[in-house]
């Protein structure tokens, strides 16, 4: 009889996304190409939102939670929603829903399992330790990513390293895969690394298909103390940007390249940003999806009450890297040149060509 491990029912799942959510998510709707509901858990509300089809922002079924930065697939979704506990349970439940065959008894294997280290797995000090075995990304399949996606400008990118056999694991029940990563510091306000961001890389290069990233479920995956913090380029004074991505804030950064950005890696961490005490105007740069526009309400409201002047840069197309891969660094120069102040264009835009 057949069988399919998790990451196949996922897929499955995922194929028919809209009709899993009007399932198990009933409380909620669609809006656009995402559900809308309260919470994993089926709460009527609007913080969470599934992706039902695949597009660039990621696959299809891949949900995140804004208030609580909670996220995961379709076979979560299952978990919650139906209260249950033991992944056969939900694995039952989702082959049921597909009308898939139970799949024989498992036969116990030997699994390659990582070395055990001393310090707790995705602590802040297991972060600085990734961070410190890494290598800088001159030269290596980090750059040849990022120059992939358009990205040229890669001075102060300090935060960003390399690790040429990071390890990834699906999920508690697979073994142990090992992948090439970037490898990204997150920093508290005085520059301390308080967690790391990895994004594992396709080692066979870019296509449009995969945009760079390993061919696995979930290729970015963060670690350690985040709230509040960020991956940062340059020092923060007066003026800052901030955004989601890594590579959102560095295609802005193309056409800005002297001012100081942070990536907060989630809507609900960019809502979160703590401010330095020099920021008196704070770039706001939005994903155009439901949980940008929470993060950029939410920012709005905090820089008021700050006393700090917060302006909004939005993209023409999904995001600032979207922008700058398919409409071409003209363009995102002239998007941006239009939504910044006057003065910060003499101030910190790349005026040529």
């Amino acid at each position: 009889m057949a069988r399919y491990d998790a990451s196949e029912l996922a897929r499955r799942l995922a194929r028919d996304a809209e009709a899993v959510c009007r399932h198990y998510l009933s409380a909620g709707r669609r809006q656009g190409g995402y559900w809308l509901v309260g919470d994993v858990r089926n709460t009527p509300g609007r913080s969470m939102f599934v992706r039902l089809k695949e597009s660039a922002k990621g696959p299809a079924g891949k949900w995140t939670d804004a208030a609580t930065s909670e996220h995961g697939d379709l076979l979560d979704v299952i978990r919650e929603s139906c209260g249950l506990v033991d992944f056969k349970d939900v694995a039952n439940e989702a082959r049921s829903f597909l009308s898939l065959p139970r799949p024989d008894p498992e036969p116990k294997v030997n699994r390659v399992r990582p070395p055990k280290s001393t310090v707790p797995a995705g602590s802040p000090d297991a972060a600085r330790r990734l961070f410190a075995m890494s290598e800088p990304i001159e030269g290596t399949l980090v750059e040849a990513y990022l120059r992939s996606r358009g990205i040229t400008a890669l001075h102060g990118t300090g935060s960003l390293r390399f690790h040429p056999r990071c390890y990834y694991r699906p999920d508690e029940h697979s073994p142990t895969e090992i992948w090439p990563a970037m490898i990204a510091a997150v920093t508290d306000l005085s520059g301390r690394v308080t967690g790391a961001h990895r994004s594992w890389l396709d080692p066979g290069g870019f296509s449009e298909a995969n945009l760079g990233k390993a061919p696995i479920d979930t290729p970015r995956r963060a670690m350690g103390d985040l709230l509040g913090h960020a991956v940062r380029f340059g020092v923060a004074g007066e003026v800052m940007a901030a955004g989601e991505g890594i590579e959102t804030m560095l295609s802005l950064r193309c056409v800005l390249p002297t001012m100081p950005m942070v990536a907060a890696l989630s809507a609900a961490h960019l809502s979160s940003i703590l401010f330095p005490d020099t920021l008196r105007r704070l770039y706001i740069a939005r994903d155009d999806d439901p949980a940008g526009d929470g993060a950029m309400a939410t920012l709005i409201d905090r820089t008021q009450a700050a006393g700090i002047e917060a302006i909004v840069i939005s993209p023409r197309l999904g995001d600032f890297n979207e922008d700058l891969r398919l409409l071409g660094i003209d363009s995102l120069r002239t998007i941006s040149r239009t939504q910044i102040a006057a003065q910060d264009v003499a101030r910190f835009m790349e005026l040529a060509a």
